[in-house]
């Protein structure tokens, strides 16, 4: 027979994934510093992170790209860190947490940004995986199996999102999925390193080009800041805020640092031919001696894709509270299966759109979360939130008409200095931003010739202007200010 607490957390577990985005009682607060380290430690490690890694090579040498891959994430797992911190201790989703400082009806834009990149997110995870797979078993079937995989690969991921997080922490990752991951890129990297001649890849220069060393920080930068709007879901399961910021913080550098590594190793020793999904595939499975290992990395994979179909079900309740999270999970879960697919009938892995979806995901949420940092950490650090009023668009954080003008000010300011430090390689829209900023405006373009990092320069922008707008606005609003004395 079970036990009383064995039931208990089954009961948890039962209600966890469907809990909303009201606060979560102490009850569901389940989750260790331990579990949130295997937690972002596994959503950390992935076959895009991978090839995320591997853009950075061979414009960089392989020195420049460790170093920009060490100061990129250990810049871009602070606020990832803080954020998961600041749900641990409200108890409230990602979405959720933005109402005081940007409105109750102004937390909605982002939801909004932060949906489409999910869904975006969760059609790249099952295009990669479907992709993958059907290159494996192609010339054993002899046919292409790509839309089988991806059904299946949807199906897996569908169960794990409306398992809820705390059953894929406890039951899947701790005891299983985590390890089996870590074992077979454990292996995957003692073949590269035994392989490579390591002296010779360091001494050879690079080649140039885009990304230059701060380009290429961004582009590291960039992946942990892709979780900062969804790390609170999972944190706000937490028993105590500061272990759950370590974890988090722990769990989600190491893997960032490893597979960003791995991949630009696997590009430079020539083990996969190119940057792209199916170059690292094919890299790994001819270095590794095998395709059991490229499917044990595709099973790791299955956690990236229910972390961002869970999320963008409950950043949608966000939008509408008594939409039903289940059903949301199966939307987005139909939505990422039709994106992946017309993904594959384009037949051309995009891997200049792949690094402008990466550094566009920063420009938005690096100065938004700028915003956030400043007010919750800075102005509302010793009163904190009010939960009440996070649900009530009359109370404290309506603002004018449910809208925060300082913090959108702020957060706009920091979108356009992040473009205008941080050009991309899309033709298009880095032509665009150029003649914005040297034509119409006459500015020089790019702002410090692309010596600085966009990210922390957008992210400084962005706190520093809403410290300043706000405290101007308080000033103002005193007895005695122009506000008060009209």
């Amino acid at each position: 027979m079970a036990t009383v607490t064995e039931r208990l957390e089954r009961a948890i577990e039962r209600e966890a994934p469907a809990w909303g985005v009201r606060p979560t009682p102490t009850e569901v607060r389940r989750l260790s510093g331990l579990d949130f380290a295997v937690l972002w430690g596994d959503l950390g490690i992935g076959l895009l992170v991978l090839v995320t890694g591997a853009l950075l090579v061979p414009a960089l040498g392989l020195p420049q790209a460790l170093l920009a891959i060490a100061v990129g994430s250990l810049i871009g797992c602070v606020p990832l860190a803080l954020v998961g911190r600041a749900g641990a201790r409200q108890g409230v989703p990602g979405m959720v947490l933005l109402r005081p400082a940007l409105g109750t009806r102004g937390s909605y834009l982002p939801t909004l940004l932060n949906i489409a990149q999910l869904v975006g997110w969760t059609a790249f995870e099952l295009w990669a995986m479907a992709l993958v797979a059907s290159r494996i078993t192609g010339p054993v079937l002899g046919v292409d199996g790509f839309y089988v995989w991806l059904a299946v690969a949807a199906l897996v991921c569908l169960l794990l999102s409306l398992g809820g997080p705390v059953v894929v922490v406890r039951r899947w990752m701790a005891r299983f999925g985590v390890w089996v991951v870590v074992a077979v890129a454990a292996w995957v990297t003692v073949r590269v390193l035994t392989v490579a001649d390591l002296g010779a890849l360091w001494s050879r220069p690079g080649t140039g080009g885009f990304p230059p060393f701060w380009g290429a920080v961004d582009l590291v930068i960039a992946m942990p800041v892709s979780w900062i709007p969804l790390v609170a879901d999972y944190n706000r399961f937490a028993r105590r805020g500061v272990s759950s910021a370590g974890g988090t913080y722990a769990g989600y550098l190491l893997a960032n640092l490893w597979f960003y590594s791995l991949g630009a190793l696997l590009i430079l020793n020539a083990s996969a031919p190119a940057p792209s999904v199916t170059g690292i595939a094919d890299g790994i499975v001819a270095l590794a001696g095998g395709t059991v290992v490229l499917v044990a990395l595709l099973v790791g994979e299955t956690d990236e894709a229910f972390a961002d179909i869970y999320s963008a079900a409950v950043s949608a309740q966000n939008l509408a509270p008594r939409l039903n999270q289940r059903l949301g999970v199966v939307a987005v879960t139909a939505i990422g299966v039709g994106a992946a697919a017309w993904l594959f009938g384009l037949r051309d892995e995009g891997v200049l759109t792949y690094e402008f979806f990466l550094l566009l995901i920063g420009s938005i949420f690096v100065p938004l979360f700028g915003v956030f940092l400043a007010d919750h950490e800075v102005l509302r650090r010793r009163r904190g939130y009010r939960a009440e009023d996070l649900f009530d668009h009359r109370g404290s954080y309506r603002y004018v008409g449910g809208f925060n003008l300082a913090a959108a000010a702020a957060w706009l300011l920091g979108f356009g200095v992040y473009h205008w430090i941080a050009p991309t390689s899309l033709p298009g829209w880095a032509s665009a931003v150029e003649t914005f900023f040297a034509d119409w405006l006459g500015l020089p373009f790019p702002l410090f010739g692309g010596t600085v990092p966009a990210s922390v320069v957008s992210f400084a922008v962005a706190f520093l202007a809403y410290l300043a707008i706000a405290g101007a606005g308080r000033v103002l609003s005193r007895p005695g200010g122009r506000v008060a004395a009209r």
